[in-house]
């Protein structure tokens, strides 16, 4: 039996104690957060860093009030109540007139857009991504990595899998998905940053340790692609390619999402077809 084997068989064993997807991603976001701050990185300025964390609050939940950001954040209230006037000043956030509760604002959306716009790969990728949702059917993602966790820079939500993504956000821990674990692969930083994160559980086929996810990366070397069932989330299946630059060093990822029943059977096929629009994207780069 191979190691990734012999480690899906121990996540179906302890399945059972995952809290699900949104618990645990608030618990490492957070934890992430408050070590920044005890260790505050040369030349930052601490208040700034904490408008930042309040922010990082709001990948989790679509509101929350000063109580919950001042508990998150292990600072007073009245400080959380500073901070959030502040920032809804400049529209980064607004206040819920009816429930008194802060969400992300309209300028930090017209920011978005605008970084999104600028961005060469995502402008380079999207006729190449719009020709595999005709060609498939599924959803189609563009991702990048940023340390531990893979960021969804475009997603094309047509077709089978679109319903299933309706709550789901850009950010995601890079052993949950296929896309990370095929950049980790091919992207010694980011399979380091994951190694020294850990592995916390998310849904039932989760990787757990770090000899699974070692073994797991050297599974996606041999096969050139990454697939993932029910890992992100529950009923979900995944396939993913690396986008490589000359040094054949993973700088974005593209991937595939649909029902699991559907897209399982058709894996190999898929990752054919991803890997030759990968290689398409970075000639247009230059890559």
């Amino acid at each position: 039996m191979t190691a990734v084997a012999a480690g899906k068989q121990t996540e179906s064993r302890t399945a059972s104690t995952t809290t699900g997807p949104s618990r645990t991603w608030e618990v490492t976001t957070t934890a992430r957060s408050r070590s920044d701050r005890q260790e505050p990185r040369s030349g930052e300025l601490k208040s700034v860093g904490t408008a930042l964390d309040v922010l990082e609050c709001f990948s989790v939940d679509g509101e929350l009030g000063v109580s919950d950001i001042a508990r998150r954040l292990d600072i007073a209230k009245s400080t959380a109540h500073r901070l959030l006037t502040t920032m809804a000043s400049r529209r980064i956030v607004e206040q819920n007139p009816h429930t008194g509760r802060y969400r992300l604002g309209i300028h930090l959306f017209e920011l978005g857009h605008l970084a999104q716009a600028r961005f060469d790969l995502r402008q380079v990728a999207m006729p190449t991504m719009l020709e595999l949702s005709r060609q498939t059917g599924y959803v189609v993602n563009l991702s990048v990595p940023d340390g531990a966790d893979v960021v969804y820079i475009e997603r094309l939500e047509i077709g089978a899998g679109a319903k299933l993504l309706a709550k789901s956000g850009r950010r995601l821990p890079s052993h949950v998905t296929s896309s990370g674990k095929v950049m980790a692969a091919y992207n010694p930083d980011a399979a380091r940053a994951r190694t020294e994160a850990g592995f916390p559980p998310r849904v039932s086929h989760t990787i757990r340790s770090r000899t699974e996810w070692e073994a797991t990366l050297d599974e996606v070397r041999r096969l050139g692609y990454a697939h993932a069932d029910h890992e992100s989330y529950e009923g979900i299946s995944t396939v993913a390619v690396p986008l490589l630059d000359l040094q054949q060093h993973a700088y974005a990822a593209l991937s595939l999402l649909g029902p699991n029943e559907r897209l399982a059977p058709q894996v190999p096929t898929l990752a054919r077809l991803l890997h030759t629009a990968a290689q398409r994207i970075s000639r247009s780069l230059g890559r």
